[in-house]
């Protein structure tokens, strides 16, 4: 196990392209490090430069306490994982998780033992005589992770390893990786594209955008204290609603509703405080709606209600999502949010016209129906609010 330091590293290629800009990052021994962002984000440039795959332009990579940018990827005493497997399809599985080790001039008898230790964990001992061939696509990708396992290295780094698996598959191999992970106690770089798993599956997540880190934190922090437009958009699912709004004194005004601010909200903004008013940019959680019908007063108290006319149900049995929409003589103009649109396939920002599509997080107690005029009530104490020149969170 090692420690990973990333001390000023820019990755720059011939073109003048900068993939990875000035990035700084403490990875600690034993540490479940999640990279994620959009695709081009520079976040499996980042791992490929640990593992030797890529050249640092600039800046230092320290895997323990030794310097690595001069070191060739077999003398850094990393495994990686892959997305596509790798496996070598005329070996058996047993082959395919020693071969590293017979490279290296390992003795037979240790292969085996750390083949079978390791097939006991991933649970394909029953497996050891198949072919990839004749597996299924998260046997293969056990497969792969038990290559890594057998090497018992400093760190494992994985990039995108649950992509080409099916949706209910890809959430049986997330719990598979994070025991895998706490079996083994080794440290991690984890690079995805799914937030999903980053939150899921991480100690901490750094989240990338155009090469640049953009927040490093544990996943509840992201969440619930983004830094900027950019990461309280990528982070959670649904996405956060996003509108523009008005704050006066100690309210905002929503396209929707005027909705008074908590005092330790208004004084974390700082705006408005002198009888002016500012113009800034609204972040909601479909969570932090519900239907208003469903509340008692005390809760009532702690935000506002309003009508909306309910254009879409969604009904998963635990909960329902409840779209509509709101109406707005102002839009958001904001790079931050574009760049999530396009990534997310949207082709707009969201919520960000004239006419925004709110998702709402229902209770599955609600008696919403489609086309139904309904009160629905908007939290104040967790409406999160962004500087709109520069996308900065104000109330983080």
């Amino acid at each position: 196990m090692a420690k990973i330091t990333f001390d000023g590293v820019t990755k720059r290629y011939p073109d003048g392209f900068e993939a990875v800009k000035d990035m700084s990052l403490e990875i600690e021994d034993g540490e479940f490090m999640i990279l994620v962002g959009p695709s081009g984000c520079g976040k499996s440039t980042a791992l490929r430069m640990v593992a030797g795959l890529e050249d640092i332009s600039d800046g230092e990579v320290t895997i323990g306490d030794e310097v690595v940018n001069q070191k060739a990827p077999r003398d850094r005493d990393i495994a990686m994982v892959f997305q596509n497997y790798a496996l070598y399809p005329h070996m058996t599985v047993r082959d395919n998780m020693g071969f590293a080790l017979k490279l290296h001039g390992t003795d037979k008898a240790e292969i085996d033992k750390r083949v079978e230790d390791a097939a006991k964990i991933l649970d394909l001992t029953e497996h050891l005589d198949r072919k990839p061939a004749n597996l299924s696509g998260g046997q293969r990708q056990r497969v792969a992770m038990g290559r890594a396992i057998v090497r018992d290295p400093s760190a494992y780094l994985m990039d995108e390893p649950l992509s080409n698996l099916d949706a209910k598959l890809r959430v049986q191999m997330r719990t598979e990786v994070s025991r895998i992970q706490n079996r083994t106690d080794t440290t991690t770089i984890y690079v995805t594209h799914d937030q999903t798993e980053a939150m899921t599956l991480g100690d901490r997540v750094a989240v990338m955008r155009a090469g640049v880190l953009q927040q490093v934190d544990t996943p509840m922090e992201l969440y619930n204290r983004p830094k900027n437009l950019f990461v309280a958009g990528f982070i959670g699912s649904p996405a956060m609603n996003f509108m523009p709004a008005t704050i006066e004194g100690d309210t905002v005004k929503l396209p929707m509703v005027d909705v008074r601010l908590p005092d330790d909200v208004r004084e974390r903004v700082g705006a408005g405080s002198e009888g002016g008013s500012r113009e800034l940019i609204a972040g909601i959680r479909p969570e932090n709606f519900e239907d208003a019908a469903l509340l008692g007063d005390d809760t009532r108290s702690r935000g506002a209600s309003f009508r909306a006319k309910i254009d879409l149900i969604e009904s998963l049995g635990s909960e329902i999502y409840a779209h509509f929409s709101v109406s707005s003589d102002k839009s958001i103009e904001s790079d931050e949010l574009r760049e999530l649109a396009e990534d997310s396939g949207a082709g707009e920002v969201p919520g960000g016209g004239q006419e925004g599509d709110i998702v709402a997080r229902l209770s599955a107690e609600s008696q919403v129906k489609k086309g139904d005029e309904a009160d629905i009530f908007i939290d104040a104490s967790h409406i999160q609010l962004f500087d709109p020149s520069d996308g900065s969170s104000l109330t983080a």
